[in-house]
Order: C-alpha cells, then structure tokens, then sequence
C-alpha cells in the first residue's frame, strides 16, 4: 500500500527510542522529512538521519525550543506525533503517590502533548495535517497500573477526542493509538529492570519476558513489536486512512477482550 507520504515533514516526541524511534525509522523510509525530538539524543536517532533535537518536553520552554527549530528546519509541520510519555518511576500504590509525582506524570504524559500541539497546531491547521497521540491500553485497564500513569493516558485520550472535534472542521485530523505491551529496549536489557527481576528469580530474560506476555494474557502469546505501532501511526498520518479521526485504536495482541 502507498501510503503517499513523500515529502511530508512531522514531528516525532519522545523519538529517542521504543516506538518513537521506530515511527522515526518508519516515517524516514515513506519519504517524510523528520524532526525527532528527546531529551538525550541517542546514537540511534542520529542515524536515522532525522534533525534531532534535545528538549525535555516536560516544560513549556522545551516545547517552545522544539517547535521553534521543527519549523526553521522543515519550513512548517504536516504531520505530529505526540509519543513522549513515561511512567517508569511511578508508584503503584495510590497512597505512595505525592503531588509532586502527580504533577510530573501530567506534565509528561499529558502537558507535553497539550503544549506540542498547541505550538505545532497553526502549521498543522495550513497544512492540513495530521496528529497522532499515543496513549495506552491502561487507560482502559487501569487496574494493577500505577493510578498516577493510568490517569494520565486515559486524559490523554480523551484529549485527542476533544481535538478531532474541535479541529476536524478546519482539517486536521487527530487519532489515539493505544499499546499493550510493546518489546522496547527495557525488556532486552539484561542490565534493566527487567533484567534484573529475571535475575533475581533465576530465570533468563528470555523467559521473563515470556511470563510477563502470560501474565497479561495476551492472545497472540507475545508483545508487539515497536515497528508494528509505528506501521499503524503512519497509516493514521497518511490520506489512505483520510477519513478516520477522533478514533483510538488499540494495539495489545489481543489484551482487552471485553468489546
């Protein structure tokens, strides 16, 4: 399928690596001019010959710096994709979690798109263009997630409902992809978290990813593959999918099963 995205430019967040860096790798190989940003650039990025730039999108000076050097770089913005988010360090007991741990989760997962968008929104209304926010599927499963990320990605959600409608009149469209778990560098670590429970319980991290899938009950029996997120985001940017907006599509092997 063509998905006719030669000589579109976007914006990646959080494109350092997992599924921000794949939609780099992914958009780059349709033909589209990349500006990827993160808050450490990595050797990865760099060779995906995107622009990459350092901003830590948390704060609104980051995100203004960002937008800024996206538009003197690619001359205005077609397509954004809003995937920096993290929730590595929450606490998963609700009465563990402060206000301070409250405000950054938001601020991360929440503030960043709010603010990216905003900044990115008059090229993208000109242009016609596209957005695609990631969220999660434990926005939908919060239980036995930590309350603090699971809020967030459920305001996340809602919010590119929220944009779709608002903004669906004057051309730009706004779809939510929504993951389960997805093989990003954590679970190939062996240095990691991950990699350390494995330890920990003697077994490999081989298997501990294995148990993890099983846990989750996923249908399939495996994670997805951050490529296979990414293939789903420029679909939604693409004109192939011109008419979905407002949409939320959830990637997780088959984790949720009610309808």
């Amino acid at each position: 399928m063509n998905l006719n995205l030669t000589n579109k430019t976007a914006v990646v967040t959080g494109a350092s690596r997992g599924i921000g860096l794949a939609t780099v790798r992914t958009l780059i190989g349709e033909g589209v001019r990349v500006v990827g940003a993160a808050r450490t650039i990595t050797t990865e990025l760099k060779e995906t010959g995107a622009h990459a730039v350092s901003a830590d999108l948390s704060t609104a000076e980051g995100v203004s710096a960002l937008i800024d050097s996206a538009l003197a770089e690619l001359g205005g913005i077609d397509l954004l994709v809003n995937n920096v988010g993290g929730g590595d360090k929450a606490s998963l007991g609700f009465l563990d979690a402060d206000d301070t741990e409250w405000t950054h989760m938001f601020d991360i997962n929440v503030l960043s798109t709010v603010r990216t968008t905003r900044a990115a929104l008059p090229s993208l209304i000109e242009r016609r263009g596209a957005i695609v926010n990631i969220s999660s599927i434990t926005a939908r499963m919060p239980v036995g997630h930590p309350a603090t990320y699971s809020s967030a990605k459920a305001a996340l959600a809602t919010l590119g409902k929220s944009l779709a409608e608002e903004f669906g009149p004057r051309g730009v469209r706004v779809n939510t992809v929504s993951p389960g778990l997805v093989r990003t560098p954590v679970y190939e670590d062996p240095d990691g978290p991950v990699g350390k429970l494995a330890a920990a319980a003697g077994m490999s991290l081989a298997e501990m990813v294995q148990q993890i899938a099983r846990a989750q009950n996923i249908t399939t029996g495996r994670m997805s593959e951050a490529e296979e997120v990414a293939a789903l985001i420029a679909f939604l940017l693409s004109d192939v999918a011109g008419n979905i907006t407002g949409a939320n599509y959830v990637i997780d092997g088959g984790t949720i099963k009610t309808v």
